[in-house]
């Protein structure tokens, strides 16, 4: 779930025309999640192919960066690496509330409760490597390029926005500003009408955009105190942070003196070490060995691999390359592709 700032931090709306042009690094598996838990059938169920394998994340995938690039935004996609250690808490207790959550789907589904069978199915929704690698293959058909992070996915991502090698980091999560992402954008990937969870009300949701600079400005302090907030609130590294601490309040703490010498002054018992943490925030692992280029899509390779080989509906996948290649035939009115794609 990552640090939750939205007490203390307030998006600012951005339509995708002001995001034409621009270079934005996403955070694939959170994206992919968000299609595994929103595309689904009334009772949960996930799209399948004729072979029983999960599809939600691939539907998701190829219409949504068809609207992207129609936008004139170029994605590019930040695959995780390795956990470090210090998740392992969080990565056993997800899979825990997954498998939980697996079971009440069952019991709502036999018993025909289909609204609450719908919202145990999203609970329970898991990436796996090969739903991981079958992303990776369509987005390389697509001419969208990947990177493989060493480490965390967000922390590569607000690297190569740090660089200018992408104008921002795109993700649900807020961490990425801990990270020192100079902008976030939320909603990229999701952006539409969504279903209130046991409700029969539809809200929109819109891209937002949040400028690191213009947050430390108004609050009044440094990235290394932001973390330090996340530190007490609660990180995946520390996911209970310090009990009776809001974010309002850490701010308030944060201002007059360092999370480590609050929590030895109070004498608050605490289960991880602040500096450990802080580490995996302002010294992340990260690597340079990346090649940021965007090509127009491989129809036969991209028809292959959706329709042949998961099912996809021809008709459809043609629409969404015809748009494709419209855009690109627009482009090559320009200068190069390289100009369409930023």
């Amino acid at each position: 779930m990552g640090v939750q700032l939205p007490e203390l931090i307030k998006p600012r709306p951005i339509e995708f025309k002001a995001l034409s042009g621009k270079k934005i690094a996403i955070d694939a598996m959170n994206s992919l999640y968000q299609f595994l838990s929103s595309i689904r059938q009334f009772t949960g169920e996930p799209l399948k192919d004729s072979r029983g394998r999960v599809t939600s994340h691939l539907s998701g995938l190829f219409y949504r960066n068809v609207n992207l690039i129609e936008y004139g935004i170029s994605p590019v996609y930040i695959f995780d690496g390795k956990p470090p250690a210090l998740k392992g808490m969080v990565v056993e207790k997800r899979s825990e509330l997954r498998r939980t959550a697996g079971e009440k789907w069952k019991v709502a589904l036999k018993e025909e409760r289909f609204e609450d069978a719908r919202v145990y199915a999203q609970q329970a929704s898991r990436l796996t490597d090969e739903m991981a690698d079958d992303s990776k293959r369509l987005l390389g058909h697509m001419g969208i390029p990947c990177v493989q992070a060493p480490c965390e996915g967000e922390s590569q991502a607000a690297f190569m926005a740090k660089r200018g090698d992408v104008w921002a980091a795109a993700s649900q999560d807020y961490d990425s500003l801990l990270f020192g992402a100079p902008r976030l954008i939320r909603n990229l990937t999701i952006s539409g009408k969504r279903k209130l969870p046991r409700k029969k009300l539809y809200v929109d949701v819109k891209p937002e955009i949040i400028y690191l600079e213009e947050v430390l400005k108004h609050l009044g302090i440094t990235r290394e105190q932001l973390v330090e907030i996340g530190i007490f609130i609660g990180t995946d590294y520390n996911p209970k942070g310090v009990a009776g601490l809001g974010p309002k309040k850490a701010l308030d703490l944060i201002k007059l003196k360092d999370a480590k010498s609050v929590i030895l002054e109070k004498q608050i018992p605490v289960d991880f070490d602040t500096d450990e943490i802080k580490a995996m925030f302002l010294d992340y692992e990260t690597t340079e060995d990346y090649r940021l280029e965007w090509r127009p899509p491989d129809t036969e390779k991209t028809m292959g691999f959706l329709c042949d080989e998961h099912d996809f509906s021809p008709e459809r996948v043609e629409k969404g390359l015809q748009r494709l290649a419209d855009k690109t035939a627009g482009a090559k009115s320009q200068e190069s592709l390289d100009a369409w794609f930023g």
